[in-house]
């Protein structure tokens, strides 16, 4: 029997807004502290990664990276470290991410399925019996990994954009006043920085892929998606 697919929205609450959230508003001394607080944001997606693996037996890379991820930062912000290695840390992450995209294609749920490819908004069963019928599979897994391709393209870029800022805008050590407010300066700057770029490549990966998928299906437009996101 088929498990029900992962929700993304959930999946990236639990991986990353919760313990972001976590790390940013419940690790000060005067709440749970810094051990408490990277306890509870790892327990998020460790344990939504868990689930993952008990009820789709299948390791959930976004929780993998998400645990990575809040290890690092926590960890980093315990030992003090310069704003030099969450600059390394910034530029780490992105890059695991762009490599993991495409050697996703090998395991059972590819990240370009989870991010572009998700059966919640396309009627992939219908663009499933639409590729068979026309024997356009093998096409359809080139177009699978061309998207893949843009999407390690655009966490490449931000990787390096994320190291540019964050050397330049953390020269405070960590744990300080100053750091925090030189760390509130790297979340803005990352908007327009990385966030603004990447969703520019995400989106014309996206646009590619539709464009692809109704040149192989024969579908056009609204027949790639489920009527209830029509209606939406």
């Amino acid at each position: 029997m088929r498990s029900k697919p992962d929700n993304l929205w959930v999946n990236l609450t639990f991986n990353a807004v919760l313990p972001a959230l976590i790390l940013a508003f419940l690790s000060k001394e005067d709440r749970l502290g810094p051990v408490g607080g990277l306890v509870l944001a790892l327990a998020f997606p460790f344990g939504y990664g868990l689930y993952d693996l008990a009820y789709r037996r299948t390791w959930n890379l976004l929780s993998i990276l998400g645990f990575v991820s809040t290890l690092l930062t926590g960890g980093l912000g315990l030992l003090k470290m310069h704003g030099a290695w969450f600059a390394v840390k910034e530029a780490a992450l992105p890059l695991v991410v762009a490599a993991a995209i495409p050697l996703s294609l090998r395991t059972r749920q590819p990240l370009v399925r989870t991010l572009l490819y998700n059966d919640q908004v396309l009627d992939t069963g219908r663009i499933h019996e639409a590729l068979v019928a026309r024997n356009n599979l093998t096409s359809f897994e080139q177009l699978l990994a061309a998207a893949s391709w843009l999407l390690a393209g655009a966490m490449a870029l931000s990787a390096m954009v994320n190291f540019a800022l964050a050397l330049w805008l953390l020269p405070a050590e960590s744990g300080t006043a100053e750091f925090n407010l030189q760390l509130g300066k790297l979340q803005f700057w990352s908007w327009p920085g990385t966030v603004l770029p990447s969703s520019i490549i995400v989106f014309y990966a996206l646009f590619r892929l539709l464009r692809g998928v109704e040149h192989l299906t024969g579908l056009k437009g609204d027949e790639l998606f489920h009527a209830k996101t029509k209606k939406a």
